[in-house]
């Protein structure tokens, strides 16, 4: 009878090998952690200090973001408020322009009768004057136009005929200077009126070159005999386009 060789039993349990290698594995890299607090902890390193330095950081940035909302909302309230002053502005300066234009014709009739009266002696014979005087601008240089009217002063409804000169006093290159209608038009030197009660004169003219005007002059010259000329001087005032 033949005897079996010795037998050998071994135990076989994968679970249990994996769960040893899990923890080994978790106990290595809790000692890499300890490992590396403990370098940085002898570094110098204050993990609280450093969460609450950064919890500082994270307020400060959090104020800095609310400054800068708060001054973007006034910066376009400060932007709306310019805005509306810029256009009040041009608002009062036009609605100034307006009066002061307004206050000169005004000025400039009450200057024109209160000569008359001064004078009883040219009552009589002064029959045309010069009234409602402006100065406008024309598209190009030195282009510009003279726009007034001329009134029957006595007896009106009655027809009265003349020729009427301009000139304009200034100066030039520093020196005092002057235009007359034909320099300024390059024509005739006077022009012909025929009305009975108003009629209204709108004369293009061109300045010379280099030609600062300070006062037009107007002298209506009608063809009755027996009537005085008639004479007024203007300040050169352009009118606002």
């Amino acid at each position: 009878m033949e005897i079996p060789g010795r037998l050998i039993v071994r135990s076989y349990a994968p679970a249990r090998r994996w769960i040893i290698l899990a923890i080994l594995v978790l106990l290595g890299g809790l000692s890499l952690y300890v490992a590396f607090e403990l370098g940085r902890y002898k570094a110098g390193y204050d993990a609280m200090q450093a969460a609450a330095e950064r919890d500082a950081l994270l307020l400060q940035i959090s104020k800095l973001q609310q400054s800068e909302r708060e001054t973007r909302v006034q910066l376009a309230a400060a932007e709306e408020g310019r805005v509306a002053e810029v256009r009040e502005r041009g608002e009062l300066a036009r609605t100034i322009g307006e009066l002061q234009a307004q206050v000169e014709n005004e000025q400039q009739d009450v200057e024109f009768y209160r000569g008359v009266l001064a004078q009883p002696g040219q009552q009589e014979t002064v029959v045309v004057g010069v009234q409602q005087f402006h100065i406008v601008p024309l598209p190009g240089t030195l282009k510009f136009s003279l726009r007034f009217s001329l009134s029957r002063l006595q007896r009106p409804g009655e027809p009265v005929n003349g020729a009427l000169g301009i000139t304009v006093d200034g100066t030039r290159d520093g020196v005092a200077a002057s235009a007359d209608l034909a320099a300024l038009t390059g024509g005739r030197n006077e022009l012909a009126f025929n009305f009975r009660y108003t009629t209204g004169i709108d004369q293009p003219v061109t300045l010379p070159a280099d030609f600062k005007p300070d006062r037009v002059t107007i002298e209506v010259r009608p063809e009755r005999k027996g009537t005085t000329p008639y004479r007024r001087t203007f300040v050169w005032t352009v009118d606002p386009s």
